[in-house]
């Protein structure tokens, strides 16, 4: 989480996780570097190549709107990395710090949850933990050392690669939603007590975060190893509480008369009994 040169590493990761080939330049014969040299991102981005390695090392920090657009069209971002782009190098300006509340689940929300019975649905916070959820939200995730929170769920639980089948791209969406929280706020201490934990006992997660991923939660299907019914294929929809920031309601479904949506009901008869 350390901010001295942010933007520099955002480059730099970014920079080698893409191939030439992909972007249309020559690959070339043996390459000392993984991805693309930093000349040819100049190239791409139409800047000078002393100028980009004056912003990966750092020593320049205020690239223009346009060149930043630049960068991301050079670096093939989506839509999610490029904006994360523009906020490293448009910082928002450092405010004092309030003592933060917890975060809390609006009454109204909560009476929304309960009134979806046969949906799973659950309310997440700005780091993945579960804020609120209703029974079978709660049943789909039962049974874990971290069924609270979603993070140290898939890289800290003993059973979370058998409960995530796809394990591999569940913890790359994850880390790279905790890397979109961490640009809206960076300085949120329970964010980074997450990464310095995770940082720590997951090399995992290290690997993970040192790509700098972003990835916003927003719709998906996923597969599930339940301990009661078995697999379970599920699409979500992530949406955003607009009354609390940085909170988010994700409903999960299963296709109409699929044998995911079976052992759906069955799980949701064995939480009500």
């Amino acid at each position: 989480m350390a901010k001295e040169n942010t933007l520099g590493e955002f480059l730099r990761a970014r920079r080698q996780q893409v191939g030439p080939e992909e972007l249309g330049l020559p690959a070339g014969g043996s390459r000392r570097v993984a991805g693309l040299r930093r000349e040819e991102v100049a190239l791409l981005a139409g800047v000078s190549t002393d100028y980009y390695i004056r912003l990966e090392q750092g020593r320049e920090r205020n690239p223009s709107a346009q060149v930043v657009d630049a960068l991301a069209r050079g670096l093939a971002l989506d839509d999610d990395a490029s904006a994360h782009l523009h906020r490293l190098a448009r910082p928002a300006p450092a405010r004092r710090r309030r003592a933060r509340r917890p975060e809390a689940v609006s009454p109204n929300l909560l009476r929304l949850l309960d009134g979806w019975p046969g949906t799973p649905a659950v309310v997440l916070g700005r780091c993945l933990d579960v804020l609120a959820h209703n029974a079978l939200g709660e049943a789909l995730f039962a049974g874990h050392t971290h069924s609270g929170d979603l993070v140290r769920l898939v890289f800290l639980d003993p059973d979370a690669r058998k409960f995530y089948p796809d394990w591999e791209r569940v913890a790359v969406n994850t880390v790279g939603g905790l890397r979109a929280a961490a640009g809206i706020d960076p300085d949120d201490p329970r964010l980074i007590d997450t990464v310095g934990e995770l940082s720590v006992k997951s090399a995992d997660f290290r690997r993970l975060w040192a790509r700098h991923d972003i990835r916003q939660k927003t719709h998906e299907t996923k597969r599930f190893h339940h301990r009661l019914v078995g697999e379970l294929v599920l699409s979500y929809e992530a949406l955003t509480v607009n009354s609390a920031p940085g909170q988010q309601l994700v409903v999960y479904q299963a296709e109409p008369g699929s044998p995911s949506e079976a052992a759906l009901a069955l799980l949701g008869s064995l939480a009500a009994s």
